[in-house]
């Protein structure tokens, strides 16, 4: 829902299960080995366009996490690790305007804090020395400042109320606020703090004589709300950026925009619409932003476009960019050469060039193998800079002028794949049982012969609003390239409801929840057993958070499949509703509350027909899981139970929502192998051999 390699590298794998990573029965590609897959973050172009900042992320077995680190590739070299950090990663590298420093944030000494590093390479220099640590921050335009938010201290009260009554919060009042503060970059202080002495004065035993102090931040904002995103405006006169009541997800429906003024802490303009107001960029003369807004839509910003809007700081009427452009847009950004975005076009994602006074747009970067990632510009946006991922590359980094495309290939991550039976990806259509046409990612083992029948697996995206694309491994915890070199065909449906299809495709489901999303995997499934390619004996279904919801449906209105796993799914839209973080989605999907139609709330829950069910399930999920709460899990494991339906429950301890670390990530991908291998191949495995 609204709410993304290392260059010829040998990777070190080391197995959690023994010394040697040994591939899984049937497979040459061991679970670990797609674990600890690199991946790049977004390109960072220099100033003057020459130089490519980058993040790599690596898997670390030892500390069971994931450690990044920046890259940086200088002007046609060879990319190389610029930072290594123990026990902490290096993230959001930024170019100084002038391009002679690289700031990022790194919690080397326990809280997150600013540091700095030449590009040259050298020690990284801390520059922030906040008690409670940072959060994001920017480069001033003139370099001498950053501006950066971070969450106000716990107050005394808060503290002598923990010591007297221990911990416990009332709902929704627990947290803290963030706010804007400035600190001055003084890179070259010396003699450094450490090498004078600091004595305590006689005449005031408060104060200190002879000390050197590094700058600390000065606070900017003050208010009762918090803030998330925000830039500097060009001239360095003022910053933009999105304010809410508290930090709380739902009262992201109540953010809007202001603008301060930096020497006079005083707010000039502001956008206040009923709904979600979002600020995106600055234009190149400091007198406008951009922003996107559900403006005075309360009830459907979930599933409907945002609009993109230009606001003139001197006032008028907004303008409306794009308005004809049907899909969600993100990754705005303003240059003297036009307002660029990014949006998913079916299994697709382009960057899009858009006029701020026409407001009509043309694709930038495009075509069928495109999946564009993240993408920046040279200050005068002559330079373009992106990262691409297709159905048979993994994301790769590119430089090009931005006036006639030449890209240039600066990363090798896909080297890391080399000679593995990754997955052949083909989008196909069908009509699902409304007449809606559905698309799928159909993918296909290396050996393919179209006169086989071959076992089905169905792997079901999240969301609602997300979206499957053409990759060579995919998977997250489902071991698919795995299971297609065993000899299966996998299918993952972009159901009503995803990205990439526009407004009217994604509000598909809204009071037809599960049911029109069944609609569209089961036709799926039909599509392909009427090419004959599909044993109808070995059919599996697979899903995490939305798609384990709907596996979940599928499990108590069809026997077809013979095997389902259940990845944080919802069991029952009243349970969900009452323990949920986000009420609203439920809302604004099925139009109304358990109190107010309880109807539609049986209609689109699993837990309805519980009796009908038959179909083994495997159940995963989140100790601490408060978007799909783990009470969901318990419903739908003593509901097949009562009913003598095999089932199993899988919690992973200390998680939420997600499987975020790289053990328990292999064990989940364990648990699905098992699980489908039994049922599907009547194979018993056992798990680690």
């Amino acid at each position: 829902m609204k709410m993304p390699i290392l260059p010829i590298f040998l990777l070190a794998l080391c197995s959690v299960l023994s010394n040697k990573v040994v591939a899984q029965k049937g497979a040459s590609t061991s679970f670990e080995q797609v674990i600890a897959l690199r991946n790049v973050g977004t390109p960072l172009l220099s100033p003057d366009g020459q130089h490519i900042l980058y993040t790599v992320t690596s898997t670390d077995w030892k500390e069971n996490g994931y450690d990044t680190e920046i890259w940086l590739a200088r002007n046609g070299e060879e990319p190389f690790q610029l930072t290594r950090s123990n026990k902490s990663s290096s993230t959001s590298p930024k170019w100084s305007p002038d391009g002679k420093w690289i700031a990022f944030s790194s919690s080397r000494n326990d809280k997150n804090q600013i540091f700095v590093i030449r590009p040259n390479g050298g020690e990284a220099q801390q520059v922030s020395f906040e008690e409670d640590g940072i959060g994001g921050f920017e480069w001033s335009p003139d370099g001498k400042q950053f501006a950066l938010f971070k969450q106000n201290p716990e107050s005394k009260e808060e503290k002598k109320r923990k010591e007297r009554f221990g911990g416990w919060a009332a709902d929704d009042a627990e947290y803290r606020l963030s706010h804007l503060w400035l600190l001055d970059f003084k890179p070259d202080l010396l003699p450094a703090p450490s090498e004078m002495p600091c004595y305590e004065e006689k005449k005031d035993s408060s104060k200190k004589s002879d000390c050197i102090n590094y700058p600390k931040a000065v606070r900017l904002t003050e208010g009762p709300f918090t803030i998330s995103n925000f830039d500097w405006s060009p001239d360095g006169k003022m910053i933009a950026y999105t304010r809410q009541p508290n930090p709380l997800i739902n009262f992201s429906l109540y953010s809007d925009i202001e603008v301060i003024e930096v020497a006079s802490k005083k707010v000039v303009f502001s956008v206040k619409n009923p709904s979600v107001d979002n600020f995106a960029a600055w234009s190149p003369d400091s007198k406008k932003i951009l922003y996107t807004s559900s403006l005075n839509d309360t009830t459907a910003y979930y599933y409907k476009n945002d609009q993109v809007l230009v606001s003139d700081l001197q006032g008028g009427k907004p303008n409306q960019l794009a308005q004809y452009f049907d899909e969600d847009i993100s990754g705005l950004s303003w240059n003297t050469e036009g307002v660029f975005f990014t949006a998913f076009q079916g299994a697709k994602r382009w960057l899009f060039r858009l006029d701020p006074i026409s407001g009509q747009y043309k694709a930038l970067i495009s075509g069928n193998e495109i999946v564009l990632g993240g993408y920046s510009f040279s200050k005068d946006g002559k330079t373009l800079a992106y990262s691409s991922s297709s159905a048979t590359t993994l994301s790769e980094i590119f430089k090009t002028p931005a006036a006639i495309l030449k890209p240039v290939q600066i990363t090798q991550m896909s080297k890391q794949i080399a000679g593995w039976k990754t997955a052949v990806s083909e989008v196909i259509r069908w009509k699902s049982k409304d007449g809606a046409e559905i698309e799928g990612v159909l993918h296909k083992p290396q050996n393919y012969d179209p006169a086989k029948k071959y076992p089905l697996l169905v792997m079901i995206h999240g969301g609602p609003t997300g979206i499957d694309l053409p990759q060579p491994v995919p998977g997250s915890v489902y071991p698919v390239i795995q299971w297609l070199e065993k000899g299966a065909l996998v299918l993952r449906v972009n159901y009503r409801g995803s990205a990439g299809y526009g407004e009217k495709f994604r509000s598909l489901n809204v009071r037809n929840l599960g049911v029109g999303d069944m609609w569209d995997v089961m036709s799926g499934v039909d599509h392909l057993v009427g090419k004959g390619i599909v044993d109808e004996n070995r059919m599996g279904c697979m899903g995490w958070s939305q798609g384990g919801y709907i596996s979940a449906f599928l499990t108590t209105n069809t026997d077809r499949f013979k095997a389902i796993s259940v990845g944080a799914g919802i069991s029952n839209w009243m349970t969900y509703y009452v323990n949920t973080d986000i009420h609203p989605f439920t809302r604004q999907y099925l139009q109304a509350t358990p109190w107010s139609d309880p109807e539609i709330y049986q209609k689109t829950s699993p837990m309805t027909n519980i009796r009908n069910a038959k179909t083994p399930t495997l159940i995963q999920h989140g100790e601490f899981d408060r978007r799909v709460p783990i009470a969901n899990a318990y419903e739908l494991l003593q509901g097949l139970q009562d009913n003598r339906v095999p089932a199993r429950l899988v919690v992973y301890k200390g998680f939420g929502h997600g499987i975020t670390k790289p053990k328990e990530r292999l064990a989940a991908m364990w648990h699905n192998w098992e699980w489908f291998n039994k049922y599907l191949w009547g194979e018993d495995v056992v798990m680690g051999e």
